[in-house]
């Protein structure tokens, strides 16, 4: 059977889909690119917003119309909130909830043309966390691991939770059996990531934490390098920054959401932390780790904001250290309790705003990049980076082109020495090879 997997959405939604193809093929099944004609096509679809809906939507149709005799599978985020009208959709054979994706693998010998079936389970129900592992990553050099599943947060603005369940751990033995694996695979970088990564073993038995993983993994070195996915304001404390500080395999880069910097919006997005609390988080990371990447997610234009609400944010953001924004425009979502909160914002004032934001991100970007023009920098090269060079990240995750023509082959690490900054990346030359 020829099969072709599709997905939209966070790194946690990208390991899933590597962990299908990956189970897929052991089975004796063909993964074909998505353009391909296919016996069956499987949508790993994401709702964190209305566009992210919308392109769902596209890729079911594209699906369809590539071979409209094929079986579509829609799984997800999107199928996990509203089954019934992506069921609606033309060619839709099955909508498969996020607690049933890892029985994919087996659900697909069952599954006809007659008629769509839903199974969608209660995902707030889910206990479990699913046994689904990628041990190969197509086209990547680093590989992920998802080691946390579900959220309890419930931000009035989010439908996260409603569509991933609640807060599900991977045993702690089994994160280390994980890790340890994909470094002898060769993966020099792993990226650990979750749903809410910070809550992760919370809901074991006896409860673990990630500090504690991230000091074995310094302990033991598995891995060259570790990366971490998004962590809450609250969870970056002084214990994990100190850690960090001395790591020799913790990259010193942090991703941390902000979604505003207004007092009275943060109230009303149930954010736990204010905008005193996330400046002092930002100039301890500053002050401890000067090299660090801090990334920020920002949201514009959430009900109630207003000029002023927004103006503070604007102002908020220029004045605190962040390397980069991932900047989106609010997106009413149906059945949280943002969606029903006056003061909403026309859609063409949240782009204006959501504009102004990406400008200053871009303005912060290339500022933090000019720093470190005439610095050596260790380098995992990824692929070809265009006019015969290479390009690769740092382990603070900066974006470098090597220039000068050295013949260095995917996932090895090399020293290079930064020569001049286009603005969004580096260029450089290798010194030498670690």
């Amino acid at each position: 059977m020829k099969i072709a997997v599709t997905v939209l959405g966070c790194k946690v939604n990208q390991y899933e889909s590597a962990a299908l193809c990956e189970a897929l093929a052991a089975q004796g099944c063909q993964v074909v690119p998505f353009g391909e004609v296919a016996d069956c096509y499987i949508v790993n679809t994401c709702t964190v917003t209305s566009r992210a809906d919308f392109q769902s939507r596209q890729l079911i149709r594209r699906a369809h119309r590539s071979n409209p005799g094929a079986v579509v599978i829609v799984t997800g985020c999107y199928a996990q909130t509203s089954p019934e009208r992506i069921a609606g959709l033309p060619g839709v054979a099955a909508v498969v909830g996020n607690e049933e994706k890892s029985s994919l693998p087996t659900l697909i010998y069952g599954i006809g043309r007659g008629g769509c079936q839903i199974l969608v389970g209660d995902i707030r129900q889910a206990r479990g966390f699913s046994p689904f592992f990628a041990t190969h990553f197509a086209d990547h050099t680093r590989a992920f691991l998802k080691i946390q599943d579900g959220c309890d947060s419930f931000c009035s603005y989010c439908i996260v939770p409603y569509a991933r369940g609640p807060v599900r751990s991977l045993p702690e033995a089994e994160v280390k059996r994980q890790i340890a694996t994909l470094g002898r695979n060769g993966y020099r970088e792993i990226v650990l990531t979750g749903i809410h990564l910070g809550a992760y073993g919370q809901d074991l038995n006896p409860p673990a934490d990630l500090l504690c993983l991230l000091k074995w993994v310094e302990k033991e070195r598995p891995v060259e390098r570790l990366r971490l996915s998004s962590l809450e304001p609250t969870e970056v404390s002084d214990e994990l920054i100190a850690l960090m500080a001395g790591a020799k395999v913790l990259c010193p880069h942090l991703h941390i959401p902000l979604q505003s910097g207004d007092d009275r919006i943060l109230r009303l997005m149930d954010r736990r932390y204010d905008q005193a609390y996330f400046r002092n988080r930002m100039a301890r990371i500053r002050a401890t780790l000067p090299d660090a990447a801090v990334g920020i997610d920002v949201l514009a234009g959430f009900p109630g904001e207003g000029e002023r609400e927004f103006g503070n944010t604007l102002r908020f953001i220029e004045e605190i250290p962040a390397t980069y924004l991932h900047v989106f425009p609010y997106s009413n979502r149906p059945g949280t309790p943002a969606a029903e909160l006056p003061g909403q914002v026309p859609h063409e004032e949240k782009r204006r705003r959501a504009a102004l934001l990406r400008q200053l991100g871009k303005q912060k970007h290339r500022a933090f990049i000019g720093s470190f023009v005439g610095r050596h920098l260790s380098v995992l090269v990824e692929g070809e980076g265009g006019s015969g060079g290479r390009r690769g990240f740092t382990d603070n995750y900066l974006s470098v082109s090597i220039t000068d023509g050295t013949d260095v082959g995917d996932n090895r690490i090399v020293r290079v020495l930064a020569d001049r900054s286009d603005g969004r990346r580096l260029l450089g030359r290798s010194v030498h090879h670690e």
